[in-house]
């Protein structure tokens, strides 16, 4: 009894602190973000609104509210949360429902809801929503995952939300089946069942791909992008890449992001920083998101319950599917889906839920089991 006093006030003493490690690596995506959009964006404002600083402060003023929303979340109980999964679900079907009866379109594509001079994107919310309730239903039914029945009408129920956000944003629509794919699949001792899963998930994108001709399309210019107009960004991107060589031609000296590749500070901000800050750089942003994701695997290894190890492993394939796809878009590995990169890429709904789930995984982790 002796010997077990120190590790038993170790723990009281460390309890109730979060995962710093984690807070730090949130903290420089953040500022590398920032200073890359502002590279990035700096002509577009310009030429746009003749404020090259435009896109910088939209997008500083959503991070200052989204880091108060981590902050605030982190300091709450996340069981807390566990009683509103079910109403944040519902919450998001209605939202998305509304984006196809009232959203507001741009470059082509309805995805906000207006609110007043500000605009919000449902889809989201939508992946928040979804790793509370899978959470939540998972834990629900922990003594019956084992069986291949409940595993797929656990996926079953995420079928409304994925038809919602998949008719105008089949990006999200993949990234919502990946995270119930990942949640699932921590918490089954199975390994087949998910082989069947993945082949029906194949299946449901192929019908989504069937149902609108302009989806076809973007196939035909990812296999082929000389022979489309469409192809100019994806082609355009790949040229900033191939001359940002090993160390890259130095920040704020890109010349693809002079209007050579359009809305360069979206989706595909990434080739920017390859151009301007070459291989080395390219791989250390890599290397920032690997140990963001580690520390999601560490956190929900030691979450103090199932519901907490869950949200931190939803967090994780959140994170970890939207940076291998939106890399993959930018180097034309698969067809282009609109898929932005997390805490760089501009998006002011985008980053405020993105902190918000860093406060979820920073209140389990001020809870865990040492």
């Amino acid at each position: 009894m002796e010997q077990e006093k120190p590790r038993l006030e170790f723990y009281a003493k460390h309890k109730g602190s979060r995962d710093i490690t984690l807070y730090v690596l949130v903290l420089i995506l953040l500022l590398f973000g920032l200073v890359m959009l502002f590279s990035t964006s700096a002509y577009n404002g310009w030429v746009k609104f003749q404020d090259s600083g435009y896109y910088l402060k939209k997008q500083l003023f959503a991070t200052s509210i989204g880091i108060a929303v981590m902050t605030a979340v982190s300091r709450i109980d996340y069981r807390v949360w566990k009683r509103l999964a079910p109403a944040a679900y519902v919450g998001s079907l209605i939202l998305s429902g509304l984006v196809l009866a009232v959203g507001r379109e741009y470059n082509g594509s309805k995805r906000w809801l207006a609110l007043g001079p500000l605009s919000f994107q449902p889809s989201e919310f939508a992946k928040l929503a979804v790793i509370l309730f899978l959470a939540y239903v998972v834990e629900k039914q922990a003594r019956n995952m084992h069986n291949f029945r409940y595993l797929v009408l656990v996926m079953v129920l995420l079928l409304p939300i994925v038809g919602l956000v998949g008719t105008n944003n089949l990006s999200t629509a993949i990234i919502i089946l990946g995270i119930g794919f990942v949640v699932i699949f921590v918490s089954s001792p199975k390994y087949m069942p998910f082989v069947f899963m993945g082949a029906a998930g194949v299946g449901f994108i192929a019908v989504f791909l069937a149902l609108e001709s302009y989806r076809l399309e973007r196939l035909a210019i990812w296999r082929n992008p000389e022979a489309y107009e469409k192809g100019y960004q994806t082609i355009q991107g790949l040229y900033a890449i191939s001359s940002g060589g090993l160390f890259g031609k130095g920040l704020g000296s890109s010349m693809q992001k002079l209007g050579f590749v359009p809305e360069a500070q979206n989706d595909m901000i990434f080739s920017i920083i390859c151009e301007e800050l070459g291989l080395v750089g390219a791989l250390a942003v890599l290397a920032l998101f690997a140990l963001l994701i580690w520390r999601f695997m560490v956190i929900a290894v030691h979450a103090e319950d199932l519901f907490g190890a869950l949200i931190a492993s939803g967090i994780m394939g959140h994170i970890a599917i939207q940076v291998i796809l939106n890399i993959a878009v930018v180097t034309n590995s698969i067809p282009n889906t609109g898929i932005t990169l997390p805490f760089i890429s501009y998006g002011g709904t985008s980053v405020v839920f993105l902190l918000a789930e860093m406060g979820l995984a920073l209140s389990v982790s001020s809870r865990t089991k040492l």
